[in-house]
């Protein structure tokens, strides 16, 4: 099992907010692996859009994705597409 870890800066003025919450949740059930989402010491589960959210992560505020599981290095690498277009990471 694998364990894969990616650093995010939040560039958008919106911070993390809905639409591409929506759009990481998507692609986050589209794997086995058990991808997080950390914001400070606050952890939570990057399948859930409402854990996301709580998240309230804003412009300038670094998040980290991690992936575990089978599939961790093709969950960073699609994770990573979507968030880097929409954050600088």
């Amino acid at each position: 099992m694998g364990k894969i870890t990616k650093e995010f800066i939040i560039q958008n003025e919106l911070g993390f907010h809905a639409r591409p919450a929506a759009l990481f949740v998507k692609t986050a059930n589209s794997f086995q692996s058990k991808i997080l989402v950390k914001k400070g010491k606050e952890e939570v589960d990057g399948k859930s859009i409402i854990n996301l959210l709580t998240l309230a992560a804003a412009k300038g505020e670094k998040i980290t994705v991690t992936a575990k599981g089978k599939d961790a290095d093709a969950a960073i690498g699609d994770l990573k597409k979507i968030l880097s277009e929409i954050f600088k990471g």
